[in-house]
């Protein structure tokens, strides 16, 4: 029975929603790295027959995304070769062919890359007494960062987190990450009054405001990616040098630090929300100033 292209791509989106339950943001990458092989095969072979791709085919379409002024780094070919093979073992899986073109292929090698993080004296005077200014967006400043470094969430995290998931109560607060599964941070007095205080601001700033979400945007409504993007850049310039200033060196600060001062690895892995703790493991680089303390400690002549 002849199934359309569209109809086995929609077949799979659906399944990744609803079966996998993966985020939209996920769900469209993996629908790009398809559609983008589907216009290549289009292109180079003059077919757009999915089921009908052979291993020559992502073997050209690979090659082609290592060179020209276009070129992919090896972590990016290696995610759309990941899509195409997840979606090739569910056509498989579903009996739509019988060899998948992606089977015996290999992914390229990444250089492992230390996590970049802001330092130790730099997060505390990212977070010195009366330095964020007046407003509502500096409330809402405030709070972005010291959720992203003292929990360490994703900043998917952070835009979609509730009102209903912090617990005052038992001091922590309700997380939902990747795949929709959940995760118990514990929190501080200190960030539990920033929240109640951010809390008590909206009533008073708006009538009418989003009622669920945590964080608001000035007009009242949820935050949103680039939003959250922008605050940590434009705040990071004026504390650190770092040429990368993404949300994201807010949750790698988060794990190094932790770790620096003996968290265990197992821990950590729990609290930043990895399936696996080989993803937490890249976080076990040691600062100079570490490596100096214990080798100063443990050599005889330190």
């Amino acid at each position: 029975m002849h199934i359309p292209e569209d109809v086995l791509l929609l077949d799979f989106i659906q399944y990744l929603r609803f079966e996998k339950r993966y985020s939209e943001h996920t769900i469209r990458a993996y629908q790009d790295d398809i559609s983008s092989f589907k216009d290549f095969i289009r292109f180079e072979f003059e077919t757009d027959n999915l089921k009908d791709a052979s291993v020559s085919f992502v073997r050209t379409w690979l090659s082609t995304m290592k060179e020209g002024k276009n070129s992919l780094g090896a972590r990016s070919i290696g995610r759309k070769l990941s899509s195409l093979r997840s979606f090739y073992k569910y056509l498989l899986k579903k009996g739509f062919i019988r060899i998948s073109p992606v089977a015996n292929l290999s992914a390229p090698k990444v250089g492992k890359k230390l996590p970049v993080y802001v330092e130790t004296d730099k997060a505390e005077q990212l977070f010195a007494r009366n330095s964020f200014g007046d407003g509502w967006r500096a409330l809402t400043t405030e709070l972005i960062l010291k959720l992203l470094y003292q929990t360490g969430m994703r900043r998917s995290e952070l835009v979609n987190l509730k009102s209903s998931q912090i617990d005052h109560y038992s001091h922590n607060l309700r997380v939902v990450g990747k795949g929709n599964k959940e995760r118990i941070i514990p929190v501080n007095k200190d960030l539990l009054e920033s929240i109640s205080a951010y809390e008590a601001g909206k009533a008073g700033r708006w009538e009418q405001f989003d009622q669920q979400h945590l964080l608001l945007t000035e007009k009242g409504n949820p935050l949103y990616a680039q939003y959250v993007y922008k605050i940590v850049r434009e705040y990071l310039k004026d504390f650190t040098t770092l040429s990368k200033r993404s949300p994201h060196i807010l949750r790698h600060s988060f794990a190094t630090h932790l770790l620096n001062n003996g968290a265990d690895l197992n821990a950590v892995k729990e609290l930043l929300g990895h399936s696996s703790l080989a993803a937490t493991q890249v976080y076990t680089h040691t600062t100079i100033g570490k490596l100096r303390e214990i080798h100063k400690k443990a050599h005889p002549k330190g």
